[in-house]
């Protein structure tokens, strides 16, 4: 299960039911996807077929709905 939290433009944002305890993000589009740790800081974990200018916008995107992202996280995993 992957629950969408978010649409921007072409990319979706979301997370996957079964991973790690650590908050972050998944973002795909159909150019490639990028995943963003949450904590401490939001900051890219990895990417492929992004160019870094959509790269530079998803995290912009991501650091100003941090909040929305781990509340919708923690919601979901009862944290």
């Amino acid at each position: 299960m992957s629950p969408t939290i978010f649409r921007y433009k072409s990319f979706r944002f979301f997370f996957f039911s079964r991973e790690e305890t650590r908050i972050h993000v998944h973002v795909s589009c159909p150019n490639g996807e990028a995943k963003f740790w949450m904590e401490p800081v939001v900051a890219l974990a990895n990417y492929s077929g992004l160019s870094a200018v959509h790269l530079r916008e998803l995290q912009g995107i991501v650091e100003e709905r941090k909040s929305e992202i781990a509340k919708a996280w923690r919601s979901h995993f009862k944290t």
